[in-house]
């Protein structure tokens, strides 16, 4: 599910937002090409793209959220992550509040 933000928001706002929302909020840095293959978490996961291209493989559709354009991933759902650009990308990422560490 897609949410998307008018502006694009600083780290502390979004971290402040998500918090108030349950949510930890952290930053990801991916080199070009990296995938992170078949991740399943028991809590939802909200993330952010902050820069760079980054590609979310969520039972089979694949969603390219803008920068500022947030997306919910539901606890138990099978993801790939992928940088699929030429340049680092650079992304919000959090958790609900069951775990915050996202296991």
């Amino acid at each position: 599910m897609m949410r998307g933000m008018t502006t694009l928001a600083d780290q502390s706002t979004v971290a402040a937002d998500w918090r108030r929302r349950g949510f930890s909020c952290g930053l990801w840095v991916d080199p070009p090409g990296q995938v992170w293959a078949d991740f399943v978490h028991d809590t939802d996961e909200v993330v952010m793209i902050v820069e760079g291209q980054v590609e979310f493989e969520i039972v089979g559709v694949t969603h390219c959220p803008l920068p500022g354009e947030e997306l919910i991933i539901p606890a138990g759902v099978r993801h790939t992550v992928r940088n699929p650009g030429t340049a680092e990308s650079r992304w919000l990422y959090g958790y609900g509040r069951g775990n915050a560490s996202g296991t």
